[in-house]
């Protein structure tokens, strides 16, 4: 018996986000079509007396937080009180006001970077806390393990029915794209495509490339939300959320070489080493969710394939 129902209100925060609009298009691929969303131009969640009216007014009966300023090592260096903040003030108030306002059940979207950077891999979910975080993106990971704590303390102290998800890192369609402060898949595919455009013989990527990485397309992370919204309900000391991977990882080199093979580079690739290479390695623990029943089903260079053509599409680029 699924523990949603098609009949209940669903509000997906940051719906028009990568993971926010996955989330959409897989809620209602599986019938659920009383679903609520508000984009920033009608709700800003770090504003906490908005959030307070919208909630008291929509009355959602499940929340899925996919909402959350994101970027990579970058951004992160760059804008370490933003990315701290603004994540604090959206996980506080949507997961405060759905408690308060009668939403029966919420899942809180994390991120792999919670994890200590050089926890035993691959990395249960037992191994958070366990050391220090990854300097390069430790503020947006404070705040994912507040949000997650969050969820938990309300869950022990009032019997509020809240998850977490921690995926690993994603790629897919609507992801940021921009040169300052995107991840490293879609900086990869940019790069190469313009260097193609360009006739460039060499690109040059940050780092040694020696870091191994573990990438997850966006729409199985929102079928292992919804697999996890009917299914899943943590009993006794088990942790209160579950690591969502695939499983296998890859040393960024390789990622880089298959980005170039799938935009159709043909020139050299060469390393800055002077550059931050970040986490030496993350592949999580997924035994978990996979003894519930969900495996990841989308392989890395078919997901790579769809999400350039998605690109060229959304963009109006020339392939």
């Amino acid at each position: 018996m699924s523990l949603i129902t098609p009949a209940e209100r669903i509000f997906v925060a940051g719906h028009r986000g990568m993971a926010g609009s996955a989330m959409l298009r897989a809620l209602q691929a599986k019938g659920y079509t009383n679903l609520l969303t508000a984009g920033r131009d009608l709700l800003d969640l770090r504003d906490a007396g908005a959030v307070e009216a919208w909630f008291a007014s929509a009355r959602p009966e499940v929340v899925v937080l996919a909402a959350a300023k994101v970027g990579g090592i970058l951004a992160n260096s760059t804008y370490p009180a933003d990315f701290l903040l603004d994540n604090l003030k959206i996980q506080t108030h949507v997961i405060e006001n759905a408690w308060r306002h009668g939403a029966r059940r919420l899942l809180f979207l994390g991120s792999s970077c919670i994890y200590p950077k050089f926890a035993e891999q691959p990395i249960r979910e037992e191994a958070l806390l366990t050391g220090e975080l990854e300097p390069t993106n430790e503020w947006y990971a404070i705040a994912k393990i507040a949000g997650l704590k969050l969820c938990e303390a309300l869950r022990l102290q009032h019997g509020f029915d809240a998850i977490s998800l921690m995926p690993t890192n994603l790629y897919g369609p609507g992801d940021n794209y921009n040169p300052s402060n995107s991840h490293v898949l879609p900086a990869l595919i940019q790069r190469f495509h313009e260097a193609k455009l360009a006739s460039d013989e060499k690109v040059l990527c940050w780092g040694t490339g020696t870091p191994r990485r573990e990438f997850l397309h966006v729409d199985d992370l929102a079928e292992a939300a919804v697999f996890c919204l009917e299914r899943w309900q943590p009993t006794g000391e088990e942790p209160k959320f579950l690591n969502v991977g695939t499983g296998v990882d890859l040393p960024i080199r390789e990622l880089a070489e298959l980005a170039a093979h799938t935009v159709g580079f043909r020139g050299s690739i060469a390393w800055d080493t002077s550059k931050p290479d970040g986490t030496p390695r993350k592949l999580l623990d997924v035994s978990r969710l996979s003894a519930l029943g969900w495996q990841a089903r989308i392989p890395l260079a078919e997901g790579l394939a769809s999400t350039y053509a998605n690109w060229l599409v959304a963009t109006s680029r020339q392939p």
